[in-house]
């Protein structure tokens, strides 16, 4: 058996995305809301099959009293320093401060301040307002740039923090410690979308293994997918899934502080970027989810829940694909009876084993492929 293996560092001209039909077979589970038609049309383009269940959704801006007092109080208090962890937040600040006729007045004391950002898009948007930073963070997180900042003399001053909708509090905490007024600006505060069936389906898709990776991107949206999965009863069972046959994938390191807070390890990509998530999505399904086998009826493929043998496409329902991929990852080695009761789990039997070895051979192009070995189980037929 070979596993596909592509390159997980590509070369300076290889492209931001994965080749169109390479992600063809996977199912691929969405979480987002904001641009998540971006993400979805990508992963459609290069075969996946998505399920959309956002977990979020951002409030209007329009209607966010809260952060219209959050800035007046800013404006007031002329900051030392200002904090922008994000492009997308500083565009929403701005369009809610013009709303309530204090844009002006806001870009003024931000140009007054000495301003840190938390990484390039955002020292992007900073520029874009006309304005200039001080520095930038080293690896696009809060606390490197709160590391920067505490090298500053801080006591006695005030600092601004545009917050991202996922606050880390022991950023802010640090920076009071050593002596600062810290105020904050959320331009963005997320409610639950419509649609509420949506996000219980993709939970229960996880924990039956039907989903091959799922994505987040952003950690609000991390804590209201695991709040769920806790009201819904099944908290345990969908981190399990995560550590085990899903994949949970996320745009960067503060997305991922709920997962690994929860004992997930996630893919998060070297440059913190939708396209560079996709890649990655790519390369490890290439890597982990491709299987290959050349047997005598022709070359054996398995990508995700797709089956093909010699070309040919091959429909296998849940159970019958379970028997099957883990005889294929067995290499031609025999698996016992007790081995393949426990893929199809739940304390399947014996009956049910042989039902599902009986639709097995019936769905396969030739059921000798399945091959009985006495008294010892089944293997893969070389």
């Amino acid at each position: 058996m070979t596993v596909t293996a592509p390159s997980s560092t590509p070369s300076p001209e290889a492209p931001d995305l994965p080749v169109e039909g390479s992600l063809a077979g996977f199912r691929i589970g969405v979480t987002s809301d904001r641009r998540s038609a971006d993400l979805i049309d990508a992963l459609e383009r290069r075969g996946a099959t998505v399920m959309h269940a956002p977990a979020l959704k951002i409030a209007p801006v329009a209607a966010d009293l809260p952060l219209v007092e959050d800035t007046q109080q800013i404006i007031a208090a002329r900051p030392d320093y200002a904090v922008i962890t994000t492009a997308y937040g500083l565009r929403r600040w701005s369009e809610a401060a013009d709303a309530a006729g204090v844009g002006e007045a806001l870009l003024a004391v931000l140009g007054e301040s000495k301003i840190y950002v938390r990484g390039p898009k955002a020292r992007g948007a900073v520029r874009a307002a006309g304005l200039t930073d001080a520095g930038i963070s080293a690896d696009e997180t809060t606390a490197s740039l709160v590391n920067m900042m505490l090298g500053l003399e801080l006591r006695g001053k005030t600092v601004a923090v545009q917050l991202h909708g996922y606050t880390d509090y022991r950023q802010l905490d640090r920076l009071r410690r050593a002596g600062a007024d810290v105020l904050t600006a959320t331009p963005y505060r997320w409610v639950k979308p419509a649609g509420a069936n949506q996000l219980p389906r993709l939970i229960e898709a996880v924990c039956n293994g039907g989903l091959d990776v799922v994505t987040f991107t952003s950690a609000p949206a991390v804590d209201a997918v695991l709040s769920t999965a806790s009201e819904m009863g099944c908290r345990d069972a969908f981190l399990a899934a995560l550590r085990g046959p899903v994949a949970a994938a996320v745009v960067g390191p503060v997305t991922a502080q709920p997962l690994v807070e929860a004992g997930v390890s996630p893919l998060i990509p070297e440059r913190f970027r939708m396209g560079a998530l996709i890649r990655l999505v790519g390369e490890y399904l290439g890597q982990h989810r491709v299987l290959q086998y050349p047997s005598r009826y022709g070359l054996i493929e398995l990508r995700g829940k797709n089956l093909r043998i010699d070309g040919n496409p091959v429909e296998l329902a849940p159970a019958p694909m379970s028997l099957f991929r883990a005889l294929v990852e067995a290499n031609g080695a025999v698996l016992s009876r007790e081995q393949l009761a426990g893929v199809l789990g739940d304390g399947a039997g014996e009956h049910a084993l042989d039902m599902t070895i009986s639709r097995l051979r019936k769905t396969l192009p030739e059921a000798s492929l399945v091959a009985t070995v006495i008294k010892r189980g089944y293997r893969l037929q070389l």
